[in-house]
């Protein structure tokens, strides 16, 4: 009788605590018979370098993140833009750009995801006017899609009217294309006047770019020196051997001791 008694005030106490010996009968809506399913372990996002070859996972290199703040460049208040061969800073990034964009790898995609750094595009009308669509998942990649002109012509000596017409004209297109007019421009070969100048600014273009570095057939060619520099602008194109250029540019920023940045994020 004893033992019954003890048995009886500890169901008792279960009961409070456990429902022991009865479905409660408040609060009815909360109680759910039968095995509760536990949350599991929250699924982990996947890699973007495994959906590289195995054969190009090694040659991705890891950077730190940019600077968090960017020190902007100085630009004309004379009614020109801003011209500009790499970047006047001490900060330890450099820039990459790639032009025209007639080849369009299908390993590109999957190159910025994995690598996950800035990049700046000029994209030229007509060579990307096929395959548009080709472009923009690439944004949310890490590139941003800048201004190269309609038709890729050589600017400079040209009257001020048709460089207009090539600048303007190419940034009407992309904000079609893409959703946001440029503000940045890549004269064509680099060659440009003060015809140019005057019709970037005019056509809502902040700056317009040489390059330091350029890149082909997988390797890197300085034009001083042997190592990239703290600013500079490495230039490569949208070309058969994208993958290796691009490789071969991500290896020569890592090797110096820098990281890429966003080049539009240091012109105010």
């Amino acid at each position: 009788m004893r033992a019954a008694s003890v048995m009886a005030a500890v169901c008792t106490v279960l009961a409070v605590v456990t429902g022991c010996g009865s479905r409660p009968t408040s609060d009815v809506g909360h109680w759910q018979a039968g095995p509760q399913k536990l949350a599991g372990p929250a699924e982990a996002t996947p890699d973007p370098l495994n959906e590289l070859p195995a054969s190009l996972r090694p040659r991705i290199p890891r950077f730190p993140p940019p600077p968090a703040a960017p020190t902007p460049v100085t630009l004309p208040t004379d009614g020109t833009a801003g011209w500009f061969s790499r970047i006047p800073t001490t900060q330890k990034i450099a820039f990459i750009t790639i032009d025209d964009g007639w080849e369009k790898n299908p390993l590109a995609l999957k190159l910025f995801q994995a690598a996950r750094v800035p990049i700046t595009l000029f994209l030229e009308i007509n060579a990307i006017k096929a395959d548009p669509g080709f472009f923009t998942p690439l944004q949310s990649a890490g590139a941003v899609i800048e201004n190269h002109t309609i038709s890729h012509p050589n600017l400079k000596g040209r009257p001020y009217a048709f460089q207009k017409q090539e600048i303007c004209g190419g940034a009407d297109q992309l904000a079609q294309y893409y959703g946001r007019r440029p503000v940045l421009f890549r004269p064509p070969g680099g060659t440009h006047d003060a015809n140019t100048l005057k019709a970037v600014h005019d056509c809502g273009m902040k700056a317009a770019f040489f390059w330091t570095e350029t890149t082909d057939h997988g390797k890197v060619f300085f034009q001083q020196g042997n190592t990239v520099q703290p600013g500079d602008i490495i230039l490569m194109h949208f070309r058969p051997r994208f993958v290796d250029d691009f490789l071969a540019v991500l290896k020569a920023i890592h090797d110096a001791g820098l990281t890429p940045a966003r080049l539009a994020d240091y012109i105010p």
